[in-house]
Parts: C-alpha cells; sequence; structure tokens
C-alpha cells in the first residue's frame, strides 16, 4: 500500500514522501480500515521539523498522520463493537501513527462510529480538537452550567471546538480572536469575541471560572487577572510558574496533553448529529501532496481543518 512518511528529522520538502509500504499488522483488539480521509495537526509537522522530539532516530522512517475516517474492512477476533462495513473515525495511539496512508490498524478501544451527518472529510477533522476540547472541559476543569469561560484562540481548531462543546455543556462563553473571526464564532455560540490584538480582555471588569488556553506565553500570563480566586486555568501547552501562579492567584492551573478515547469520540459524535459541533475545513488534499498539506498546516494561515484524502 501507499503511504506518506519522514525518513529523517528535517524539512518538510525534503524528508517527507509517499512511498511504497508494508500494510499494518492487524492485532487481536484491532480494526482494519480502509482510510478515506485523515486530518493534519500541528503535532506532525512540529515532529518531522524536530521541533517536537519525542522520537530517537531510530524511529525512522516514521509514518505520518494520527487522525483518520475510514470504513472497517477486517476485524480482529475480540472485536465485539464494530463489524466490517463501518464507518469509524479515530485518533490512533501515539506510538501507532500512519493515518497518511491507505490503510490503518487502530485498536477497537480508540475508535467509534463516526458521525452519522458527517462526511469523511468533516470527521477526519474532529478527534484531536473535540478530544481536547472534551479533556480540557469535562476532566480538567470540571466545568458546570452557567459558569465564564474565556477560551484564548478561539478561532483555531481546538479553540473553536472549546466554544462549541462549552455552549452546549450551558457556559457563557467569551472568546479571544480577530475581528474577522467574530461573526464565525458567534454563530458557533460565542457570547463575546474579543480582538486578541486588543488589551481589552484583561482590562475589562469580567471574572472568569474557567480560562482555556490553546495560546500561552504573555497571553496565558495576562490571563491570571481575570481568573476568579477557586477558578482553573487549562492549558494545551506550557503554563510556567504554575504552581508560583496557583497560590498567587488562588486558581488552580492544569496543562494537560490529550489523549485517544473511542468512548468520548462516541459522545463527541452524538452531539455532532445533534449540531452541537461543526468541522471548520480549510483545505483537501490527496495523498500524492501530502507535504503541501502538511506545509499549508505548518504556514499558520490555514482557517480550519488541513485534510488529507488517500483516493
Amino acid at each position: 500500500m501507499r503511504a506518506a512518511i519522514a525518513e529523517s528529522y528535517g524539512n518538510i520538502q525534503d524528508v517527507v514522501r509517499v512511498s511504497a509500504v508494508d500494510e499494518p499488522a492487524i492485532g487481536p483488539t484491532d480494526l482494519y480500515v480502509e482510510m478515506r480521509a485523515a486530518s493534519v495537526n500541528p503535532i506532525d509537522w512540529l515532529i518531522i521539523t524536530g521541533h517536537v522530539r519525542f522520537l530517537s532516530e531510530a524511529a525512522f522512517p516514521l509514518r505520518l498522520g494520527s487522525d483518520g475516517a475510514g470504513v472497517v474492512r477486517a476485524v480482529g477476533p475480540d472485536v465485539a463493537a464494530f463489524a466490517v462495513g463501518d464507518e469509524v473515525y479515530f485518533r490512533v495511539a501515539p506510538d501507532r501513527p500512519g493515518t497518511f496512508a491507505e490503510f490503518v490498524a487502530v485498536d477497537a478501544a480508540l475508535a467509534a462510529h463516526k458521525p452519522r451527518s458527517a462526511t469523511f472529510v468533516d470527521a477526519a477533522g474532529i478527534p484531536l480538537v473535540a478530544l481536547t476540547a472534551w479533556q480540557g472541559l469535562v476532566e480538567q476543569a470540571e466545568v458546570t452550567a452557567g459558569q465564564r469561560l474565556l477560551v484564548l484562540g478561539g478561532a483555531g481548531a481546538v479553540g473553536a471546538a472549546v466554544v462549541q462543546l462549552a455552549k452546549g455543556f450551558g457556559l457563557h462563553v467569551t472568546a479571544t480572536a480577530s475581528a474577522q473571526d467574530a461573526e464565525w464564532l458567534h454563530a458557533l455560540g460565542a457570547d463575546r469575541v474579543v480582538d486578541y490584538r486588543t488589551p481589552a480582555f484583561d482590562t475589562a471588569p469580567d471574572m472568569y471560572d474557567v480560562v482555556f488556553d490553546t495560546v500561552g506565553g504573555d497571553t496565558q500570563r495576562r490571563s491570571y487577572a481575570v481568573l476568579a480566586r477557586g477558578g482553573t486555568l487549562v492549558s494545551t501547552v506550557a503554563a510556567p510558574h504554575a504552581e508560583a501562579r496557583e497560590h498567587l492567584y488562588g486558581v488552580r492551573v492544569k496543562p494537560f496533553l490529550m489523549r485517544p478515547d473511542g468512548d468520548q469520540l462516541a459522545r463527541i459524535a452524538e452531539l455532532s448529529d445533534a449540531g452541537a459541533l461543526r468541522s471548520r475545513i480549510d483545505s483537501v488534499f490527496s495523498l500524492e501532496d501530502v507535504r503541501d498539506a502538511l506545509g499549508r498546516s505548518a504556514s499558520g494561515h490555514a482557517k480550519g481543518k488541513v485534510i488529507i484524502v488517500a483516493t
């Protein structure tokens, strides 16, 4: 079969190629999936370029891609919840990448039936961002209806998912974004959108029960000023001096990493089918154009998810 691989750390155009590779082995708890679409996430090109080094050089050549959607073509003997022909979506385990390919093997516990209302392209863009939003809101912040939430980076893929899920959970949602994204975020459910290029969010009198940070840096530091005592800052990026700031501001600081979870994806699919979660697709590339897809994501100009289709 054909799959996208990286031969080493380096420039995307130099080290990434599409090559003939062995089909993945299927274990007793696995699904063997014919890929229809996969999404590009920043972690994909950050690993390739060496900015994030989870891997030793011995791990190369590395099969690329972690989010996906497709059709089950075979199931392991211990799989009961899925059957051949099922349409599924998933986030593979970190040590088993390879969704930029014609086929992939994924542990059934990390997959769910894809939203019935979503195309494969739309479904492929959901797993990482929606799981991150769900786990940050439900597991880390333990949100409850009526709380006030500030989303830093609301127009990003994760931020937009946070806005939608939080609104569905009954929160009052404020998001930072550029002025050109305000109308779109209001349509997703944001009660208020603050232009991130102004100092407004940390000089306004509003106080928030939860800050969901996808930006980090100085923006994160400024957000402590509007986090109510007893509140929670959840962050998908580093949170420097977390213990000191917890003590100074009387808050909880909870940086975290998303984990794959099929049960949560099943609940997210229900929300998607109910109209409570929408994907925003920036562009779609063929597998053969994987380098262009990675480059589009890395450019910082994508408005929504960059998708790769296998055929």
